[in-house]
């Protein structure tokens, strides 16, 4: 007995054929089952997962099969992680944030508005809960889709690929304080914390390490500590170097860039020196 909601899934462990050509596969003791063929299926068949998520059901396939590792041509490339940008090369290049939660904000508070007028349990309740599940699950197909495409792309064009070593989950705590001691920018942190976590970055990693593995290339994380403060051709670091979010300017030698090009620059330049350590 399973809990419904919790992990609607079950496994074959064998038994289990496919036919690629008429996109059919046999389940034993339910028989032959027609599915969309996302990919072509590679192997010899290990174990079937059958899953369930927002009314949709999916077939996941694992295989054995023996592959040899590519030669990765690519050069090397430094990412700052940001807000403003998602992700900046160390060449200048720099993706935009997709910001997808802030998209559906409203309208899934509108649905959660509602929620609170239905009893509880009752039908209207359920279906309004259904519903605001689906919309959960949109957003996170919708973000997943974006961080696939660009970790896909970095991945095939870059075999050595540093990253900050960013902490997420400290980075996203909350303001709030104890009752003894308040916090201070309760809001504005709260503000924050939504936008950090809806960029996802641990996940864009964890794309990034196995996408490069199978190229053929090394992810190498780096410590993020003043990344954006340390000036690329003197070595100073101060905060006064970045006097906005953008503009880093050295107070020392005068050198001035796009702050998250600064960052990658450096991010760069902490990764050559690990692996030549």
């Amino acid at each position: 007995f399973k809990k419904k909601g919790v992990k609607e899934s079950f496994r074959f462990p064998q038994g289990c054929k496919l036919e690629q050509n008429n996109n059919r596969i046999w389940l034993p003791k339910i028989g032959w089952v027609r599915y969309r063929n996302s990919r072509e299926v590679i192997g010899e068949i290990k174990n079937v997962t059958v899953s369930q998520k927002c009314g949709r059901f999916f077939v996941s396939i694992q295989t054995e099969f023996e592959s040899q590792i590519p030669v990765h041509k690519g050069g090397e490339i430094g990412i700052d992680m940001g807000i403003a940008r998602f992700a900046t090369f160390s060449n200048g290049e720099f993706f935009v944030p997709l910001n997808v939660f802030k998209t559906f904000k409203g309208k899934l508070a509108k649905l959660q508005r509602q929620l609170k007028n239905k009893v509880k349990f009752s039908q209207n309740w359920q279906k309004l809960k259904a519903k605001i599940g689906k919309l959960h699950h949109k957003i996170a197909n919708c973000r997943k889709d974006f961080l696939h495409k660009i970790s896909t792309h970095i991945s095939k064009n870059h075999a050595m690929i540093y990253i900050e070593d960013l902490q997420v989950a400290n980075m996203s705590k909350s303001a709030k304080g104890t009752a003894e001691q308040h916090g201070k920018n309760v809001a504005a942190k709260s503000g924050l914390n939504r936008a950090i976590l809806d960029q996802s970055w641990f996940e864009f990693r964890r794309q990034l390490d196995y996408k490069t593995q199978w190229q053929g290339g090394f992810l190498v994380a780096v410590p993020p500590q003043n990344s954006s403060r340390t000036c690329p051709c003197c070595g100073h670091i101060s905060k006064e170097n970045r006097q906005t979010q953008a503009h880093f300017e050295c107070v020392e030698c005068g050198y001035t860039e796009n702050a998250d090009v600064v960052g990658a620059m450096n991010v760069l330049a902490r990764g050559q020196a690990i692996v030549q350590a």
